[in-house]
């Protein structure tokens, strides 16, 4: 009977492979056989924020001249209560950080992070290719923002693809087919997660919604901001980010890029690895309006322009209220959050008015906010929670737990 079993198991599997090999061959999804090479048969399931030596990098240096962050009197004279604790267990929270301007109140880690471990940013590094275009646009590299893509690529210029502009891709509104999902491995964003070609990937895409109508959130738009950085300036994206951020804004750690392939191309929609406290930099340009130590870093004027949120349709068919240029953005009732945001919860969370900073990194991060079925018809309750809707409710979450903490390290 054993063997019968034995035998059915051992057949099932061979036809499994047979027939899984069969649909990549026929399908041209050649990029699944490094998916499977890089998760299942390194026991793994999927993409994580340690996948470092997984795939080739670039290296991001520092300037040896690393930003020195204030230590409060009172620092980590706070902790979480049992519910918050359980909630960072249920999400597997690697590491959270709380700022007060340029003073740190509270830090965290879990399970072998540390302040010196490098994580993946995953989709928070949209934010940074954002900052990057801002810069090349201040010293004339980029002509405008309100230019055509296509004046960069030349594959741009044809398919009804000559009228996206780089605007239209800093706001998530190019129109493509791009499908974005964390989950499908079908999906553009698995492809360019585990391809080789991330160019020919994006310039096969093609525009099904008009231009600058619609947001609809897709990694594709980020790639292709990354391709004009690289033809405006002529240096790669970790280049970029080492000149223009890394070293300006004094980050303590080394920091890495992932490469599509061996001297290939950053995976910019994704994929910047980083510390703790050197993200938490990042956070602090959108804290100070651009500017960190004294130095203008990225140009007061776009870093007012990359918070406002253009009055795009969204796919719940209400006004766009929750991103800027590849920035997120909860109005908070008159108390703005602007963040960078990535897949498992890595979340570099500032309030302007408050000056209050969050940062968390992490494994998995909850469904997006929606308004329940049974108040959809209550108008007082969409009212005050269409503004919620397309965040991850566990950044209302963070937020609270940032603002307690802060006020008991204060009140000590």
């Amino acid at each position: 009977m054993l063997k019968k079993v034995f035998r059915y198991l051992l057949y099932t599997i061979i036809l499994l492979l047979v027939v899984g090999n069969l649909f990549i061959l026929l399908s041209g999804r050649f990029y699944l056989y490094s998916g499977i090479s890089k998760t299942y048969l390194i026991g793994k399931t999927g993409p994580t924020i340690y996948d470092l030596e997984v795939f080739p990098k670039a290296t991001i240096e520092t300037s040896g001249t690393a930003f020195q962050w204030k230590q409060h009197v009172n620092f980590n004279k706070a902790s979480f209560t049992e519910s918050e604790e359980k909630f960072h267990k249920k999400w597997k929270t690697q590491a959270f950080l709380v700022f007060q301007d340029d003073t740190l109140l509270f830090e965290k880690y879990w399970k072998g992070h540390s302040r010196e471990t490098v994580s993946n940013s995953f989709s928070a590094g949209k934010t940074v290719i954002s900052l990057l275009i801002g810069i090349a646009t201040d010293k004339g590299l980029i002509k405008s923002i309100d230019e055509p893509a296509g004046n960069y690529i030349p594959e741009f210029k044809e398919n009804g693809r000559d009228v996206v502009t780089i605007r239209h891709l800093l706001l998530m509104a190019a129109g493509f087919d791009w499908e974005e999902s964390g989950t499908n491995p079908l999906s553009e964003t698995a492809e360019a997660y585990y391809t080789d070609d991330l160019y020919g990937l994006v310039t096969l895409q093609k525009v099904v919604v008009k231009p600058g109508t619609v947001f609809n959130y897709q990694s594709g738009d980020t790639q292709v901001l990354a391709y004009v950085l690289k033809k405006a300036t002529g240096k790669s994206i970790a280049e970029l980010t080492e000149e223009w951020l890394w070293k300006p804004m004094g980050a303590g750690q080394t920091a890495y890029w992932s490469l599509d392939k061996e001297n290939g191309d950053e995976k910019a929609y994704c994929c910047l690895y980083a510390s703790p406290r050197d993200f938490a930099l990042l956070g602090f340009l959108l804290l100070r309006e651009g500017k960190i130590g004294g130095k203008q870093i990225v140009p007061q004027w776009y870093m007012k322009e990359l918070v406002q949120t253009p009055p795009l349709q969204t796919e719940e068919g209400i006004v766009n209220t929750r991103y800027g240029f590849q920035t997120w953005v909860y109005p908070n009732f008159g108390n703005p959050v602007h963040y960078y945001r990535g897949l498992g919860g890595q979340y570099i969370m500032v309030m302007p008015k408050t000056g209050r900073m969050v940062v968390r990194l992490g494994h998995r991060k909850t469904t997006n906010f929606e308004i329940p079925k049974s108040k959809k018809n209550d108008k007082e309750y969409c009212k005050v929670n269409n503004q919620k809707v397309g965040h991850s409710w566990d950044i209302f979450h963070y937020l609270k737990m940032g603002e307690r903490l802060s006020k008991q390290i204060k009140n000590k």
